[in-house]
C-alpha cells in the first residue's frame, strides 16, 4: 500500500461487512490478519509517521488526550513500554513502587523496573484483586522512617484486574488513595489498559478516573482493533520529550502508522457503541441467572452447565477457564450483532 501524506482521518474509511458471530471473550472484536490488512486496504490514504513520531500517530496522541483530559499523551508499542516509562518518571530518585500483589507490572514484567531502572517494587493486596487506602498509608509510613531511608516515588493502580476477572477498585478508594499520594507528594500511576471498559460498567467518565493519577495508560490493541500499541497520557512536563527515552527502550519504532490508523477508526464512537453493549450484556445476564462481582466491569461468572460447541453453531462463542469455577462471559460489542432473544435461546440449545 503507498503511503501518502494527507489529512484524511482514517475514521472515513468504509465500515467493514458486518459479522453475526458473538465473542464471550476479550474486550473487543477479534480481527484476523486478513481482517486488518482489508480495513488498511479501505483507507484512502495514510498519513506517515516517521519513528513513531508526527502524521497519525501525533493525530492519535492528540485525541488520546483529549479524550482522557490530559495534556499530552504518547504511543509505545507495548503497554510495558509505557508503563515503565511513567513509573520511571514518576519515582525519579525515590526508589521504590507500590503496586497491586495481583497486578501486570508486578507479575508479567520479569521485573523489569527493578532490573532495568532500580526501583523496588512494593506489592500491596495479597489475596485480592486490589489494595485498600490503610495499607498505602502503612507503606508510606514505613518507608520513610527506616534506618535507611527508601521514599516511595509512585503509587500504581491497575482497575480493572485482569486476573480478578476485570474487577474494579471502587472510585472511593481510588479517591482515598490519590489523597494520600498527593499528601505525601507521591506521583500517581493508572494502569488503565482497560480503562473504557470500568468507565462503561461504573457510568463513571474516563476523564474523572484519570483526574486522580498524573499518568494512565491505555491499551490500543485489547479493543480499538489497532494490531499493536499503547498510549501514555499525563502532563507535558513529564510527556514532552519523552520519545527519547521510548527510543533509548528500544520502542522508537521506524513507522507505526498502521497502528494508529487502526486505533483512530477504532476510537471513533467506542464509547456509545460498549455503552450499549454494557446495557444490552446486563440485561442477557439477568436473563441468564447470573450474579455480577460485587464490583465488576464487563466479564461476569456463568455457572451452569453449557456445551461450547453446541453454542459455536449458533455463532456464539465461548471459552472455558480451566482455573476458573465457572464460565467467564466477557461482554463486547459484538453482543450487538444478535439479539437477546438469540443469544438466550443459543443458550438454552446448549444446556446439557
Amino acid at each position: 500500500m503507498e503511503l501518502t501524506a494527507t489529512s484524511t482521518s482514517p475514521i472515513e474509511a468504509a465500515p467493514t461487512a458486518p459479522d453475526r458471530r458473538v465473542y464471550f471473550r476479550g474486550d473487543g472484536e477479534p480481527r484476523s490478519p486478513s481482517q486488518i490488512a482489508a480495513f488498511l486496504a479501505s483507507l484512502p490514504s495514510i498519513d506517515p509517521d516517521s519513528y513513531s513520531r508526527g502524521g497519525f500517530v501525533a493525530e492519535l496522541e492528540a485525541a488520546f488526550a483529549e479524550k482522557l483530559g490530559k495534556e499530552a499523551a504518547l504511543f509505545c508499542p507495548t503497554g510495558t513500554l509505557a508503563q515503565h516509562l511513567a513509573v520511571w518518571k514518576l519515582c525519579g530518585d525515590r526508589p521504590r513502587a507500590l503496586v497491586q500483589a495481583s497486578g501486570h507490572i508486578y507479575n508479567d514484567t520479569g521485573d523489569g523496573l527493578t532490573r532495568l531502572c532500580g526501583i523496588t517494587m512494593v506489592p500491596l493486596g495479597e489475596g485480592r484483586p486490589t489494595f485498600r487506602a490503610d495499607e498505602v498509608e502503612a507503606e508510606l509510613r514505613r518507608a520513610a522512617t527506616g534506618r535507611v531511608v527508601a521514599p516511595v516515588g509512585c503509587v500504581v493502580v491497575e482497575s480493572p484486574v485482569r486476573r480478578a476477572w476485570g474487577q474494579c477498585m471502587p472510585f472511593e478508594e481510588m479517591q482515598a488513595v490519590a489523597a494520600l499520594a498527593r499528601e505525601h507528594g507521591v506521583g500517581l500511576h493508572l494502569d488503565g489498559a482497560r480503562l473504557f471498559m470500568m468507565s462503561a460498567a461504573t457510568g463513571i467518565p474516563g476523564r474523572d478516573y484519570c483526574a486522580l493519577f498524573d499518568t494512565v495508560y491505555v491499551s490500543l490493541y485489547k479493543y480499538f482493533g489497532a494490531p499493536f500499541g499503547a498510549i501514555l497520557a499525563g502532563p507535558s512536563r513529564l510527556i514532552d520529550g519523552l520519545y527519547h527515552e521510548r527510543r533509548m527502550f528500544g520502542g522508537g519504532l521506524p513507522s507505526a502508522a498502521l497502528a494508529a490508523a487502526a486505533a483512530l477508526s477504532g476510537l471513533a464512537g467506542f464509547e456509545e457503541r460498549f455503552a450499549a453493549a454494557m446495557v444490552k450484556g446486563r440485561e442477557l445476564m439477568v436473563a441468564l441467572g447470573v450474579e455480577p462481582f460485587a464490583h465488576g466491569s464487563n466479564i461476569f461468572p456463568f455457572r451452569k452447565n453449557v456445551d461450547p460447541a453446541k453454542l459455536t453453531e449458533r455463532d456464539v462463542v465461548v471459552v472455558p477457564d480451566a482455573g476458573a469455577p465457572f464460565l467467564p462471559l466477557a461482554v463486547n460489542t459484538t453482543i450487538l450483532r444478535q439479539s437477546n432473544e438469540e443469544l438466550l435461546a443459543a443458550f438454552a440449545a446448549a444446556a446439557p
